[in-house]
Order: C-alpha cells, then sequence, then structure tokens
C-alpha cells in the first residue's frame, strides 16, 4: 500500500494563518513607522528642548497623533479583547479536557484576551474565527484527552475549525456543528470519536471542507451528504464506515479530493465520476469493493493525480484507459484480483512516481515505462519473469522504495549497478534466484530502514557485513550465506538469517531462535550452548 502525500487545499485549511500572517506584517510596519517617528533610543532626540517642541506646528501635531491612532487601529492583537460567548465557549472546550500532557491550552485562562490564546485566531472583529488545536503525532504520550464541549456552538462567527491529531478525545458525532452557521471548514481528524454519522448531515450544506478521518465512527455514511454541493474536499476515510458510496456522491460537482479510504465499505464503485470535473485523488483504499473498475473513472483523466484503489476485492483486466492519466502521480491497485497484461500504453505514464500493482495475478509481458524518476515501486507476488530488474528502475535517480518480491528475477546482484544507491529506504528482492552479495546495498545507503533477499541463491560472508546505521529490518534467510553473525545485528528491530550456512557462536541479541535455525553450526543462546 503506497502512503501517499495527503494532499489538502492550503487555501482552505489554512486561510486564517495567511490572514494572520498579513495582519502580522501590518504590525511589524506599524512598530517600524512608530519607531521612525519617535525614536526613543536616539539620544539626540532625546536631548530636544522643550522650546523646540513649542515651537512645533500644531498642525502637525495633530497629524502625529492622529496617525499614530489609525496605527493602533491597524493592529488587530492589540484591538482584539474577547466576546464573552467566545470566551465562555472555549473555556468549557478547555474544562472537558482532563488531560493536557504538554501544555497545550495553558494559554487559555479566564480574564486574558482569548483572541490571544494558543490556537485562537480572530480577524478584524473580537469575534473568534478559527479554532486550531493541533497534537504532536510523533511524540507519544502527548496527546489532549476528554470530550468535545456543546459549549463550543457559542463560537457563532467561527468559520474554521481544526481538531487533529488528539488521538484521545472521545465521544460521539458533535451535535455543535450544527449551530455554527458561518462553519465552511471542519477538520476533526486523529481522534476516537466514535457512532454513527448523523442521518441529516447534509444540513451543514455550507461546508467547503470536511474531515472526520482516523476516527472510529460506524454504520453507513448518511445519503442526506449529497446535499453537500460546496464541498471541495471530503475525508472519511480509517474509520469503521459500512454499507456502499451513496450515490447522491455524485451532487458533489466540485469535488478535488475524496477519500473513503480504510473503512469497511463493500459493493461496486458506483459509476459516478463524470459530474466530478475537478476531482485529483481518489482514494477508495482498504475496503471490500468488487466488480471492475467504473468506466467514468476515464473522465478523471486530465487532472487527477492520485488513484489509490489497494486492498479490496477489484477484479478483471487493467483498463486500457488508465494510460491516459499523464498527470498521474500515484497509482496503487495492490491486493486485488486483476488479472491479465498490463496495457503497453502504460508507457505513457511519464510523471508516475508511485506505482503499487503488487499481489495481483498480473501476467507478462510487462511494458517499458517511459518515466523520467520512479520514486516507490512494487510488483511484487504477480506472475511475472523479468528475468532482470528492468532498466527504467535501475536509471531512476531518485527511487527510495523498490519491492519486487517473486517477480521471476535471475540475475546477480554484482551486476546490478543502479543510477544511484544513497537514498535507498525499502528493498525486497524475495523469492527470486538473485546470486551474488548485497554487501555493497548495505553499507552505501544513508537512509536503508529495511532489506529483504529470503528465497535466493545469495553467496557471502556475512561476517564482513557493515550495515547503514539507519537499518532497522533484515531478511536474507534460505539462501547460501556463511561465515559468523556479527555482533551489529544486535542493533536491527527484525532479523532473519535461518536456513543458511552460518556457523559460530551467535553476540548476544533479543531475537528468538527462529531467526536462526536451519544453519550447519550455529550456537549460543537462544540456540543451544557452544560445546566447550
Amino acid at each position: 500500500m503506497i502512503n501517499s502525500t495527503t494532499i489538502t487545499d492550503t487555501t482552505n485549511n489554512y486561510g486564517h494563518m495567511q490572514m494572520q500572517m498579513d495582519w502580522s506584517k501590518t504590525s511589524t510596519l506599524t512598530s517600524q513607522l512608530s519607531s521612525n517617528l519617535f525614536p526613543t533610543t536616539n539620544s539626540s532626540l532625546l536631548s530636544i528642548n522643550t522650546t523646540q517642541f513649542t515651537t512645533m506646528n500644531s498642525s502637525f501635531t495633530l497629524f502625529i497623533f492622529t496617525f499614530v491612532i489609525f496605527l493602533q487601529c491597524l493592529n488587530p492583537t492589540g484591538a482584539a479583547t474577547c466576546h464573552p460567548d467566545d470566551e465562555a465557549g472555549l473555556l468549557a472546550f478547555k474544562a472537558g479536557i482532563t488531560r493536557d500532557p504538554s501544555g497545550i491550552l495553558s494559554s487559555w485562562k479566564k480574564g486574558t484576551a482569548c483572541c490571544s490564546w494558543n490556537g485562537v485566531t480572530c480577524l478584524t472583529t473580537d469575534r473568534v474565527s478559527a479554532l486550531s488545536v493541533a497534537g504532536q503525532a510523533d511524540v507519544a504520550g502527548s496527546f489532549l484527552s476528554g470530550t468535545l464541549s456543546p459549549s463550543l456552538a457559542k463560537l457563532k462567527h467561527l468559520d474554521g475549525l481544526y481538531f487533529t491529531d488528539l488521538k484521545n478525545i472521545t465521544g460521539s458525532f458533535p451535535q455543535f456543528l450544527f449551530q455554527l452557521p458561518n462553519l465552511k471548514y471542519v477538520y476533526i481528524e486523529n481522534n476516537r470519536l466514535s457512532g454513527p454519522l448523523p442521518v441529516n448531515i447534509g444540513a451543514l450544506s455550507q461546508l467547503e471542507a470536511f474531515s472526520l478521518e482516523g476516527n472510529r465512527f460506524t454504520g453507513p455514511i448518511p445519503s442526506s451528504i449529497s446535499n453537500l454541493t460546496l464541498l471541495t474536499q471530503l475525508k472519511l476515510g480509517n474509520n469503521l464506515l459500512t454499507g456502499t458510496i451513496p450515490l447522491g456522491v455524485a451532487n458533489l460537482k466540485l469535488m478535488s479530493y475524496l477519500n473513503l479510504g480504510g473503512n469497511r465499505l463493500t459493493g461496486t464503485i458506483p459509476d459516478i465520476f463524470k459530474s466530478m470535473p475537478e476531482l485529483r485523488s481518489l482514494t477508495l483504499s482498504r475496503n471490500g469493493f468488487s466488480g471492475n473498475l467504473p468506466p467514468s473513472i476515464a473522465s478523471l483523466a486530465p487532472i487527477l493525480r492520485f488513484l489509490e484503489l489497494g486492498h479490496n476485492k477489484l477484479s478483471g483486466t487493467i483498463p486500457n484507459f488508465l494510460s491516459n492519466f499523464k498527470a498521474l502521480d500515484t497509482l496503487d491497485l495492490s491486493k486485488n484480483r486483476f488479472s491479465g497484461v498490463i496495457p503497453k500504453s502504460f508507457a505513457n505514464l511519464t510523471k508516475i512516481f508511485n506505482l503499487d500493482l503488487s499481489h495481483n495475478l498480473l501476467t507478462d509481458p510487462f511494458p517499458v515505462l517511459n518515466v523520467k524518476g520512479i520514486e516507490s515501486l512494487d510488483l511484487s507476488y504477480n506472475q511475472f519473469h523479468l528475468n532482470t530488474i528492468p532498466k527504467w528502475v535501475t536509471s531512476s535517480p531518485i527511487i527510495f522504495s523498490l519491492k519486487l518480491a517473486k517477480c521471476g528475477i535471475k540475475m546477480s546482484l554484482d551486476d546490478w549497478k543502479p543510477a544511484q544507491t544513497f537514498y535507498y529506504d525499502f528493498i525486497d528482492l524475495s523469492e527470486n534466484e538473485i546470486t551474488g552479495s548485497p554487501a555493497r546495498f548495505l553499507n552505501q545507503t544513508e537512509y536503508l530502514v529495511e532489506f529483504k533477499a529470503a528465497g535466493n541463491k545469495l553467496r557471502f560472508d556475512m561476517g564482513k557485513l557493515t550495515f547503514a546505521k539507519t537499518l532497522k529490518t533484515l531478511d536474507i534467510s534460505r539462501n547460501l550465506v556463511f561465515g559468523k553473525v556479527p555482533a551489529t545485528v544486535a542493533g536491527l528491530k527484525t532479523l532473519n538469517v535461518s536456513h543458511n550456512h552460518l556457523c559460530g557462536k551467535l553476540p548476544v541479541t533479543k531475537f528468538p531462535a527462529s531467526a536462526f535455525v536451519g544453519n550447519d553450526c550455529l550456537c549460543g543462546s537462544p540456540l543451544s550452548p557452544c560445546k566447550a
């Protein structure tokens, strides 16, 4: 499964931040102009005598006074106080948070201007227009716990709500959303909200972007979602939604980003895409969809950049019309039941960076792709007989993930000379007939995390291997590897060197016996003790 970069509409998502930035520039200009007019640190001006001030033209004095007042009015940070309703709503939200280990809401204090609180944005008035509270996704134990207070309904001027990566926020669908008439952008992502989506969700017809991905919502997608005709983004991925895709989704004609992946949706993919001429990203992966690809997907060819349909039960042949997607960046059809030959016209996909066709029933010949540089390729576990790693892969200057397991490759790694090895993160060449040594791939990259080549004919002295510092997973089981197991394997997270010809005392590691069994004469924990 390709983890493509999530596309968001930065104008919609961060419009408030941009406005805030513009005001910041104005505030900076205010300070600069004020400093130029009244440079209090300038000793020559501090020494001006009162006679000089007395003789100053009175009209100029009035101008200066008026100008300073004007500059203060330009600065909303100084002018904005806090509407009582907004303060009450925000403090009620804070009261519903039972744990805030990172102090995300520490600046939220009664009696202080709420427009200055962390995550709160006010524009030209003292009313809150955007609320953005985000957790630290990469810091364990830093997430908020609690519920979303219904008192947020007091924020009547709110048009942007962003609650992302808070992780431990629980409860049902926030009903207060229906009481916010100006709300346009809702991103409540990666929390623990649960229960069904309300049947009247279509009443939020003013929304332009709506994301509930990464929660635990259950049940069907309400048919009333067809009323959200202003939506450009709909992200309901990574929940527990069931049922089929409502046909009314065809009414969302402004849609540019649709993500329903990672649910339990079933049935066929409806033939609704002719009505979505702006669609640039379609993610339906990790569901239970069956049948063929709907013909109307062909209408998305001019601008579609991301098509992710992996981990379903889709079948049939790969349609020729996919070769018309000349803007396509990512294509994921992995773990389906596609069969037959890949169209030769796939050579037209010159801008493809991420291609995953793994775990299907596809057969030879695989076409030559005219790509300028592929980043991620997975053709594993089909019925291909590539014999060698394709030249268009070898010549790629930017590839970081290469997975060609069970692709009928019969070559020596010594003969494989890719344009670069520096950026490789993942290499999986398992279940082929590859010979030689992987030594230069294991120590000539600064980023290699995973190397798998199980079930080949690799023959080399493992005791002489050196690993990249980043390497975490090594699987060279079921080969012809000899020598000793080096102590450096202790730094790995996963290791499998079973069923080779290794010998000698094992270094101290945390790996189970299954990682070492089936060798000639290995001994020591977790295997049998070495003989004296």
